[in-house]
């Protein structure tokens, strides 16, 4: 073999080991850390989640299972496992406020606040740990922001139980088109339920109907307060109030027996006291909140981007025990309340 040809043949070699290196560092780069199998799916780790409800009641019972059993269900078929401490603050600040320090001394990995008064508390208590509301009802009343715009630019999202105020409205006219006198029934200690009545009661007074407020402190007034309502109304409506769906059963045992028909703002207060509801499903409430946590723990989305989700389309709804203690016959193309 000549000087020539072997020359050749040795730049050959050398060009080849470079092309080959260059195609390694390539693949190097577009390798990605999350997908181990290759099939672009997130690898979960595992996780603590603190969650703090704001009491006890059918609807927020209904979010916070939803919501355990959609961020299990993901977070194990993702490869990893989700531990939860839940607590119930019992309808006071001052306990919700208890329940998220111990939840930050901890170090939890997300707070999942079932209320508005667990979300304000936990809005207080860290600016660091990824915190999701749900059974909200608004968002900017809750935090106190006027210039709120779907996402919070902070370390807050979740979903809202909010159903179209005006179309809840509606249905006291639909059902009750007779009625002059709608009492306004809720807890004067929980904004959300200030801010849906005031746009519950500005649609009424301008369809003609007289409203009346009638407020309670806390439980210890409300047997009273409904009294004092239910001699004045034609019909009452209550919104997503988690105080009087607490004690649902105390209203029914003066509305029934005065003859006066309840409208409500969930189905929780329906099932205890009411005739109708423009109602959700709270467990696919949680549901959804449940996959924004499987979003933020697992694939790292940042709740400060994170619009705010609504619950699915609401159901017109009615309660059918009530409706037969009252001889209301509801619209054929109502759906009756389970249990």
């Amino acid at each position: 073999m000549n000087k020539k040809k072997l020359l050749a043949i040795l730049l050959s070699g050398a060009m080849a080991l470079s092309l080959a290196a260059c195609g390694s560092d390539t693949s190097t780069d577009t390798t990605t850390d999350t997908d181990a199998s290759g099939d672009g799916a997130a690898t979960a780790g595992s996780y603590t989640v603190g969650i703090c409800q704001q009491m006890q009641h059918a609807a927020l019972d209904q979010a916070t299972q939803g919501f355990q059993d959609k961020l299990t269900e993901l977070v194990t078929a993702a490869g990893g496992s989700v531990e939860f401490e839940l607590d119930n603050a019992s309808g006071e600040s001052a306990n919700a406020a208890t329940i998220v320090n111990g939840f930050v001394s901890s170090g939890v990995d997300l707070i999942m606040a079932n209320g508005t008064t667990s979300l304000q508390a936990a809005q207080s208590g860290t600016v660091d740990i990824p915190i999701l509301g749900t059974s909200i009802t608004d968002y900017a009343t809750a935090l106190q922001r006027e210039d709120w715009s779907g996402t919070s630019g902070t370390n807050i999202s979740g979903t809202t139980d909010l159903a179209p105020l005006e179309d809840q409205a509606q249905m006291i006219l639909d059902l009750f088109p007779e009625a002059e006198n709608v009492g306004l029934l809720y807890c004067s200690a929980e904004p959300n339920s200030v801010y849906q009545v005031d746009i519950v009661r500005a649609y009424l007074e301008g369809q003609g109907i007289t409203c009346t407020d009638y407020t309670f402190s806390d439980s210890n007034d409300l047997a009273s307060v409904t009294q004092t309502a239910c001699a004045s109304s034609d019909v009452i409506y209550i919104p997503t109030d988690n105080t009087a769906a607490s004690y649902a059963s105390t209203i029914h045992n003066v509305v029934v027996p005065a003859g006066v028909p309840v409208i409500t703002g969930d189905t929780g207060t329906c099932s205890g006291c009411g005739v109708a509801v423009l109602g959700i499903d709270y467990y696919e409430l949680g549901q959804i909140t449940g996959e924004m946590a499987y979003e933020i723990l697992v694939e790292g989305a940042d709740p400060a981007t994170m619009e705010v989700r609504s619950a699915p389309t609401p159901t017109n709804m009615y309660n059918p025990s009530i409706c037969e203690e009252l001889g209301i016959t509801p619209p054929e193309d109502y759906t009756a309340l389970e249990g």
